[in-house]
């Protein structure tokens, strides 16, 4: 499974600090560490933390790429700050987070991505919401497929978010989102590629570790293919990399957990 790390966002007081003074050193340490627990990409989100937002990104950016080689993901809903982090981006791998499944959206940034050689992460969702069944969720993303095509994507770029809700909105929805990519892979050949954004679904639970690996799990069974989660725990990382295991994704050795984080 794909780890994006989502510690670097601006969102969390340590990394908003940091955006506001222009300090490294948090930044610094969270590639870093993040890369050696196995991150594949690095989330990378203003949030709020600056009036700037494309000022900030392009500092994050160019902090992050002089900690670590790992490939970023540039994360916001503003495309004026998505392309701010371009301007900067250094030639690595690289993600955009996130599109909705507008046609209007996918036409602005499906060409960004190819243009930049970057994955994209579109979302199952339009200006009328996120739906609330599984026809409509796969009937949004096999648009975005068709989309990709029309463009010129690669389909492994394509990353299709079934958007992930809370369990205390919707109990069903866990068993939604198996479905939802579970269709994905029958529907498209090659399949594009499915994410979620993990933490979303323990939203105000007193259990969210535990909901959040189980969680994970289960999806990586249906087919799950990344997922936006905190790498710096632990326990989410084993389980993520032990599935992928016993789903004859990678090579078992007695060293397995420490093979996948390299």
């Amino acid at each position: 499974m794909i780890a994006v790390a989502e510690r670097i966002n601006g969102m969390f007081l340590d990394v908003k600090k940091a955006i506001q003074k222009k300090d490294p050193g948090a930044i610094v340490d969270l590639a870093q560490r993040q890369t050696e627990q196995g991150a594949k990409y690095l989330d990378i989100n203003v949030g709020t933390a600056a009036e700037d937002q494309q000022a900030a990104m392009r500092w994050l950016v160019e902090t992050v790429q002089g900690a670590c080689s790992t490939p970023i993901a540039l994360d916001s809903q503003k495309l004026s700050v998505i392309k701010a982090g371009l301007e900067v981006c250094d030639g690595r791998g690289l993600m955009i987070n996130s599109v909705s499944g507008d046609d209007e959206k996918l036409d602005v940034y499906m060409p960004l991505a190819v243009e930049h050689k970057a994955a994209l992460v579109c979302l199952t969702m339009t200006k009328e919401g996120v739906p609330q069944n599984v026809e409509t969720r796969v009937e949004i993303a096999m648009n975005i497929v068709a989309k990709a095509m029309e463009h010129g994507m690669d389909m492994p770029k394509v990353f299709i978010d079934p958007i992930v809700l809370p369990i205390t909105v919707d109990q069903k929805q866990p068993g939604f989102l198996c479905q939802v990519i579970q269709q994905l892979k029958l529907l498209s050949d090659p399949p594009p590629s499915t994410i979620v954004g993990l933490s979303n679904i323990s939203q105000g639970t007193s259990n969210r570790h535990l909901i959040n690996r189980i969680a994970l799990v289960m999806l990586q069974g249906a087919g799950l293919d990344a997922a936006i989660i905190d790498v710096l725990d632990t326990d989410i990382m084993d389980a993520a990399i032990t599935a992928d295991m016993l789903l004859d994704r990678m090579i078992y050795s007695d060293s397995y957990l420490k093979a996948a984080r390299m």
